[in-house]
């Protein structure tokens, strides 16, 4: 299967506090998505990144989850991922701490104990749980309009 790319582009506009940025995927599921410092630090209704990279995780972990099962003999009926994503405020500004996953699923006739075990399984073959778990490479190239 050849490499596969999806894009996704933020524009923000104005200072941190008062500005406001729009999100868009290529795909358009997400077309000029607005996110502002007061959905993303505060308790304003809207979008924030934060939550859509749980929404990523969550996603990304059920499938893999259900597809380890699968391959164990196991059948999934229905997974489902909630990821809880923590931004914490270090002494080197904001950082994105932990992740954290709870999952419930059925199976079939699986007993807990190798539920727990395929999951773990799972989560050593889920994209998004590795690229959290190791980093990635980012490359960028910056241009001055």
């Amino acid at each position: 299967m050849p490499d596969i790319k999806r894009t996704a582009e933020a524009t923000w506009i104005g200072n941190l506090t008062g500005g406001r940025g729009m999100v868009s995927t290529e795909s358009g599921t997400l077309s000029k998505v607005e996110y502002t410092f007061k959905t993303r630090f505060g308790d304003q209704r809207g979008t924030n990144l934060e939550e859509l990279l749980a929404a990523a995780h969550a996603g990304c972990f059920s499938m893999a989850f259900a597809h380890t099962l699968s391959e164990k003999g196991h059948e999934p009926e229905r997974i489902t991922t909630k990821a809880t994503c923590l931004l914490a405020e270090t002494n080197n500004g904001f950082n994105i701490a932990k992740i954290h996953l709870e999952v419930r699923g059925k199976a079939g006739e699986i007993d807990e104990a190798t539920f727990k075990e395929i999951a773990e399984e799972a989560h050593m073959s889920c994209p998004v749980s590795n690229l959290l778990r190791y980093g990635l490479t980012i490359e960028m190239n910056v241009s001055l309009e």
